[in-house]
């Protein structure tokens, strides 16, 4: 078990696409297992590897966490191949924007391919906050963050708020000059 430190924005990192897998390997799962450990010590609902300072297209969530319950999923190099035309709005938050929230307009449904953990190609069909969830981390995975989507008077005043609190050290970052190794 290993809990790894956050990318807190802003920060560079964070607006970098990821690459996808090439093959789902031991380290690959071990890294996933990291990635849950991790999400959970913060309790959160989802993480993406670039949250972590690793580049690779790889997300996971559980939303049943918000019920105290645990529902863990795992996506490889996931893609939305279709979503609804109908919306949805959620207040969204997210673990590289501690402490701030927006609402946020996004599909209602989505389907969603991804490989599991045995590098097997699945499809989910997901909405309602696993829909909205799984668009939030796949937007990471594309260096979009949730900030994006909203008003530019708005970004700019949750990324002020984080930079004032990162420097009185309200904020702990992960080191500015550290990107990880890929898997």
């Amino acid at each position: 078990m290993a809990i790894l430190p956050l990318v807190i924005a802003p920060d560079e990192r964070l607006l970098k696409p990821s690459k996808n897998i090439e093959k789902v390997t031991d380290d690959v799962r071990a890294f996933i297992r990291d990635m849950f450990d991790t999400m959970y010590a913060h309790q959160g609902i989802g993480l993406a590897a670039v949250q972590v300072g690793v580049h690779h297209n790889i997300i996971v969530v559980d939303v049943a966490q918000r019920e105290g319950a645990h529902e863990p999923l795992a996506f490889i190099n996931p893609e939305i191949i279709s979503s609804s035309e109908d919306d949805s709005v959620f207040k969204e938050g997210c673990l590289s924007f501690p402490d701030q929230f927006s609402d946020v307009t996004r599909p209602a449904s989505i389907t969603v391919r991804y490989l599991n953990e045995q590098g097997v190609e699945k499809t989910l069909e997901a909405d309602g906050i696993l829909a909205t969830c799984l668009q939030h981390e796949i937007d990471h995975t594309k260096g979009i963050v949730f900030v994006d989507h909203i008003s530019k008077m708005k970004r700019d005043m949750i990324l002020r708020k984080l930079i004032k609190a990162k420097r009185l050290g309200l904020i702990s970052e992960y080191p500015e000059n550290e990107d990880k190794a890929a898997l």
